[in-house]
């Protein structure tokens, strides 16, 4: 049976196809100048940005979880170019807040009438976002600050996560095959991320775990959650207030430091990452204060990650790589982390590792910056095979708007420089540089091995030859596409199949004709596309590539 999600879905598919048209033909047009056929072209910066304004601007009008899928997609430069990233970086999740008869029914329904649940609540939001808002109240004596999630905003997520899935086919058919791989874990990734961050009771989680591990720790503040205010879809957590950490007339005025609070923040983050394996996600100013006494306050949990072991010595192991300058290691630290490919040109990207290092330093290469090194790879990366896991992408994140954030308190801040000391005094500096050591100290010992060994195994292979014993694997290639044309027709039959069995079902169970039809204008698209695939007899035909006429061509052509 069609729920009212699924109608829903469809209708937002409708009218996403609709904002992102212009775009997809824009995109279309400049692999293939005729759309269907023809040579590429090459697209100039100012229009990647005047393209990237108006996904900005679409991302906007469709509201609350495009505008989550915006953030997320400014981390990723694997699947947009930099003049992209530039631009819609400065999406910000600020909406119009709900109006207060909604959020209280949300309130009512979890926690009873609001005047018995509280002492006092104030109607006016102090904070709101596309998923929640916040409100500050008093609470059995206490002051508090209650986050309660958007009215209607679960249904609305899930019909957009419904429609974005059915919109990735199109999408694959006009981008790369490295790209369409990474837009599928994009995908998969979004909405798991937008899920979590509507779910209170694992913000609460979060909050709970992050505020043990720096329980011995005076340089920052956590507020305590009350648990017996807290439900999925509301959370109510000690009100703390304090100055907005990037206000800096005001840290002025209190008589702050403010490099030692920038050291502080990155600091924190460190350990977060490196040590605790779990972290704050969203370190944008609006989610950070400061007290009278210099400490940081944290807001909003909503946004975290997790961090498995291995990534975090991986993540060691490139902080020190590229205070060495050592490309070497950090393409082999980027290649054990799953973001490069193995097979990628060493040359080449060891080459894109040079320049992007030797463009982000100064004179002394500590007092370069984090956000310059990865500013200067994002934008020669792009066109190589980089895929970012998921909490790599959040890292990511985190470290951009963490430097933004230490160089507004300190226009000189050293990025590295505090990493390197965080490193040193937990004594990861020393032992990856050993492990630096004793890996070329294997990799000299296997060379001599080799040499010692490949004779034996050539003389070995020799003899099996001689024997008519020796075995070759042979690997098919495919050089006229042929697997990949028949995998399109199998993409469009599918597709095809699918917009008609839609519309058909919708028709049936006497939903709105016109949502029928415009499901089964669609799926006309796809089934073009097949019918051109079967009306081109060269489409997958392959060329034999071992007959004799073949073979005496190729003679020929060497003469």
């Amino acid at each position: 049976m069609v729920t009212l999600v699924t109608l829903r879905a469809y209708w937002r598919f409708v009218l996403i196809i609709r904002q992102f048209f212009p775009l997809i033909v824009a995109y279309a047009r400049d692999r293939r100048r005729y759309l269907l056929f023809g040579a590429s072209r090459d697209v100039a910066y100012e229009t990647q940005v005047e393209r990237a304004e108006i996904l900005l601007s679409t991302l906007l009008t469709l509201g609350p979880t495009f505008i989550k899928l915006g953030q997320l997609l400014s981390t990723r430069p694997d699947i947009l170019p930099p003049a992209y990233i530039d631009v819609i970086s400065s999406l910000q999740d600020d909406v119009p807040p709900a109006p207060w008869v909604e959020s209280r029914q949300v309130l009512e329904e979890e926690l009873g009438p609001v005047a018995e649940a509280f002492d006092e609540f104030d109607t006016d939001p102090i904070s709101g976002a596309s998923l929640g808002q916040v409100y500050v109240a008093t609470y059995e004596g206490q002051r508090v600050a209650v986050k309660i999630r958007r009215p209607g905003i679960e249904e609305l997520v899930e019909a957009d996560l419904r429609a974005i899935r059915w919109l990735l086919p199109v999408l694959k058919r006009f981008i790369g095959e490295g790209r369409a791989f990474s837009l599928e874990n994009l995908a998969d990734e979004f909405a798991k991320t937008i899920r979590e961050e509507m779910d209170y009771e694992r913000e609460r989680s979060i909050l709970r775990e992050i505020r043990g591990n720096f329980a011995d720790n005076d340089s920052l503040v956590i507020p305590e959650s009350v648990e017996s205010a807290c439900t999925p879809r509301v959370l109510t957590m000690e009100y703390i207030p304090g100055t907005k950490i990037t206000d800096v007339e005001e840290l002025d005025a209190m008589g702050l430091d403010r490099t030692d609070v920038a050291v502080d923040l990155q600091r924190v983050y460190m350990q977060m990452i490196i040590e605790d394996g779990v972290f704050h996600a969203d370190p944008h100013p609006g989610n950070l204060a400061v007290a009278e006494d210099g400490t940081i306050i944290f807001y909003d949990f909503g946004m975290s990650g997790r961090v498995d072991p291995f990534i975090q010595d991986k993540i060691v192991d490139f902080y020190v790589a590229v205070a060495q300058q050592d490309t070497d290691a950090i393409l082999q630290t980027l290649i054990e982390m799953g973001t490069i490919s193995p097979n990628v040109d060493r040359e080449v990207m060891g080459e894109v590792m040079e320049l992007a290092i030797a463009d982000a330093r100064g004179e002394d290469i500590e007092q370069y910056r984090v956000n310059q090194v990865l500013a200067s790879v994002e934008s020669t990366i792009y066109e190589f095979p980089l895929r970012l896991p998921r909490n790599l992408a959040l890292i990511l994140r985190v470290v951009t708007v963490l430097e933004g954030v230490c160089v507004t308190l300190d226009e000189d801040f050293d990025f590295i420089s505090v990493a390197t000391d965080y490193l040193s005094e937990k004594g990861y500096y020393e032992q990856t540089a050993r492990e630096l050591a004793e890996r070329g100290a294997r990799q000299l010992q296997s060379t001599a091995e080799a040499m010692v060994t490949i004779p034996p195994k050539l003389d070995r292979t020799l003899d099996r030859l001689e024997r008519d014993s020796l075995s070759v694997n042979v690997a098919v290639e495919d050089d006229h596409d042929v697997f990949a044309k028949l995998a399109k027709r199998l993409t469009y039959t599918i597709f095809s199949a699918v917009g008609v069995l839609s519309a058909s079902i919708i028709y049936a169970f006497g939903a709105d004709w016109r949502i029928a039809a415009a499901v089964a204008l669609l799926t006309v698209v796809p089934l073009l596309f097949l019918y051109r695939s079967f009306r081109t007899p060269k489409a997958i035909r392959a060329r034999p590539q071992f007959t004799r006429q073949a073979i005496r061509e190729r003679k020929q052509n060497e003469k």
